[in-house]
């Protein structure tokens, strides 16, 4: 991803909060056939206050990747959208698309089956929500051959990146009246712009933040 200082996205909490509100990551892979790519859902470290994440890949998705044996690159995407020139006035422009997007690159480490438990655990926790439905919580089984064939189904890893690009392109090259406009134009569009609305409504109060 070709980075620009004006939108570069360098603060780790930001990094970490945009990582958690998008756990569905594309997982990319070089190998000797070519590039290959998996979809999974990730987690923050939780033993952790950096960029590591935690997941798992089914089985045989951890060969065609090479986990552990290669560098991955964890694509994290963000609420994007497109943006029409119409809203900043009657001036020369052309569409663009604006983003919150993050690459992390490194040589995951593979997890211990005990490891990758706590994880398919962790995951389900978060996804469950928090027990409205009158059907109840859904729980892993705490079944012995169930948790067998869980841990010869699947791998866990953790990636500490290496390498880390992260990028807010939000408008903040216009003016903050620009600004203002498509925040307002984008609200307009309908609730599916909610995302964006919300990023482009943060990037700009900190912007104007002292």
């Amino acid at each position: 991803m070709r980075q620009n200082p004006s939108f570069a996205m360098t603060d780790v909490g930001e990094i970490r909060r945009l990582i958690h509100l998008n756990p569905w990551v594309t997982l990319v892979s070089q190998t000797d056939d070519g590039l290959v790519a998996s979809h999974y859902a990730v987690m923050l470290d939780d033993t952790r206050d950096d960029l590591t994440i935690v997941g798992h890949v089914g089985k045989p998705d951890d060969a065609i990747l090479g986990l552990g044996e290669r560098e991955l690159l964890v694509v994290v995407q963000g609420p994007h959208g497109y943006i029409t020139p119409r809203w900043y006035g009657d001036v020369p422009a052309v569409p663009t698309w604006n983003f919150v997007s993050a690459h992390l690159s490194g040589i995951p480490e593979l997890l211990s089956p005990d490891e990758n438990l706590r994880v398919l655990e962790r995951l389900v926790d978060r996804f469950e929500g928090d027990g409205d439905d009158a059907r109840g919580l859904y729980r892993l089984p705490n079944d012995e051959a169930f948790i067998e064939r869980l841990e010869r189904g699947t791998v866990g890893f953790r990636l500490t990146p290496t390498r880390v690009t992260a990028k807010r392109k939000l408008s903040q090259n216009k003016t903050a009246e620009v600004v203002e406009t498509i925040i307002a134009g984008l609200a307009d569009e309908g609730p599916e712009r909610a995302p964006l609305v919300a990023e482009m409504r943060r990037a700009a109060d900190a912007r104007v933040r002292p």
